[in-house]
């Protein structure tokens, strides 16, 4: 897989593409390296923007991948720089996207591998089970860790969210030294192509 365009930032979902595809959800903190996982996978520096600050991603940004899929970057949750009424406008735009969940086969919760899940984490992690969405946490930047240090993350986040399994739905991440790419790419083409 190496073939994606960006086509559109959607604020409102009134303006949501046409297209009838299949669409992979990006979810997760603020800061938590959506878009250097999306730059790093597709080998693509810049397609999606990257910042050192947090709360970039203010929209629902749409991606076509292969000609075949969507891939759709949602805001990240949890900002606390930006005003309340923003951060509300946010979730409720992220809450009222996945609720009509258009043909979302698959969501990806990022999480970052160095923190324990915050409340935000669970209540995001609760509300896919709610709607019934598959999803795939991927624990990010663990070229930031030490293997003790991955291994206790890896303990974690099972401890949280008991239902994952480590290379089945719970994928280790990062964009730095592609831990995990490969079998991130199997795992989409599996679905997607």
């Amino acid at each position: 897989m190496n073939k994606i365009q960006f086509i559109k930032s959607v604020y409102n979902l009134n303006d949501l593409p046409k297209q009838n595809l299949s669409e992979l959800v990006l979810c997760g903190r603020s800061n938590v390296g959506k878009s250097s996982f999306l730059n790093s996978l597709f080998n693509k520096k810049g397609i999606a923007k990257t910042s050192s600050s947090p709360g970039k991603t203010r929209s629902l940004n749409y991606y076509l991948v292969e000609d075949k899929f969507f891939i759709v970057d949602l805001p990240g949750f949890g900002y606390a720089k930006v005003s309340k009424a923003e951060r509300d406008a946010w979730q409720k735009l992220i809450e009222s996207y996945l609720t009509a969940a258009r043909n979302v086969e698959m969501v990806f919760h990022f999480i970052d591998s160095r923190h324990e899940p915050t409340n935000l984490d669970v209540y995001l992690n609760q509300f896919l089970h709610e709607e019934n969405l598959p999803y795939i946490v991927i624990l990010n930047k663990v070229d930031k860790l030490k293997q003790s240090e991955i291994a206790k993350a890896r303990k974690t986040i099972v401890e949280y969210f008991p239902e994952l399994i480590f290379d089945e739905n719970l994928f280790l991440y990062s964009a730095v030294k592609g831990t995990g790419k490969s079998k991130i790419c199997n795992r989409l083409s599996k679905l997607f192509l």
